[in-house]
């Protein structure tokens, strides 16, 4: 579990929210509340009280110069995770990451270079996974456009927005 003062760069994909709404048709426990979808690019990142201007500046001198088309069009799942794949953002991701070595994705727990992906449904019974699974592969492709990135900051109220980074020609 994340501790207030966490944050994370994420590509928030609302085009995906369908996905999560039908999971949590199936297991309403499987879905974080108040979380959209999104695709984590570097997470954890750094403490909150450690993300300033310079950070920010160094951040987006790691993002593409335009808008980045994403298609999401395969489920993967292990366990009681379903998630799908992006594979349109690891070049992005480890850009971030590049910028930010000290800064180990999900702590190292699934290796130095996780996949890029959205969590469709998280800690789900067996059985709820498989449907879980089966509905999201229904639902494919999703294609869509990411044009800014996001970092997030946990609160002891919840994940609350601290930057928005367009994808536009950097200066």
């Amino acid at each position: 579990m994340a501790r207030t003062g966490t944050t994370a760069v994420l590509a928030l994909v609302p085009d995906a929210e369908p996905l999560l709404r039908s999971a949590a048709e199936v297991d309403g426990a499987a879905v974080r509340p108040g979380v959209p979808a999104h695709a984590a690019l570097l997470y954890p990142w750094l403490p909150a009280d450690e993300v300033g201007e310079p950070e920010l500046r160094r951040l987006r001198a790691a993002l593409p110069a335009g808008p980045i088309p994403v298609r999401l069009s395969e489920v993967a799942r292990t366990g009681g995770f379903v998630g799908v794949p992006v594979p349109g953002l690891s070049q992005v991701a480890d850009s971030v990451r590049t910028a930010f070595p000290a800064q180990v994705p999900y702590g190292g727990r699934f290796g130095p270079r996780p996949p890029v992906h959205v969590t469709v449904a998280l800690d789900a019974a067996p059985g709820a996974a498989a449907v879980i699974a089966r509905r999201t592969a229904a639902a494919l492709p999703v294609t869509t456009v990411i044009s800014a990135l996001h970092v997030v900051g946990l609160t002891p109220t919840g994940w609350r927005g601290l930057a928005e980074l367009p994808l536009g020609h950097q200066q």
